[in-house]
């Protein structure tokens, strides 16, 4: 997903909801729960969102819609807990599959 965005150092909400498929709302919801989205303030006032924001976005939209999480369950996903475990499984998955090669 995240090979489609424009290269640029900012992006306003408008372009971020037209990249990510998200209301404005949404957005604006987000950013008060997941501490890691944290758009600046241009000098009128209008948000906007770096390329880091933009990755951050589209993994809590995978983790929110796609994987059913919940926010808390998203929240301690973010914070590391849930990645280690992704990392594991699929290191495991990739082991079992050369052992199953070797057979």
């Amino acid at each position: 997903m995240t090979e489609n965005i424009p290269d640029r150092m900012f992006y306003r909400i408008k372009e971020v909801c037209t990249i990510t498929g998200l209301k404005p709302h949404v957005l604006r919801y987000w950013e008060q729960e997941f501490k890691d989205i944290k758009p600046v303030k241009s000098s009128k006032g209008q948000r906007l969102y770096k390329k880091k924001d933009l990755d951050t976005i589209f993994t809590i939209k995978k983790l929110l819609y796609e994987k059913r999480f919940t926010i808390d369950g998203a929240k301690k996903y973010l914070t590391g807990q849930g990645r280690l475990l992704d990392e594991i499984k699929e290191e495991l998955t990739q082991i079992v599959e050369i052992l199953k090669k070797g057979e």
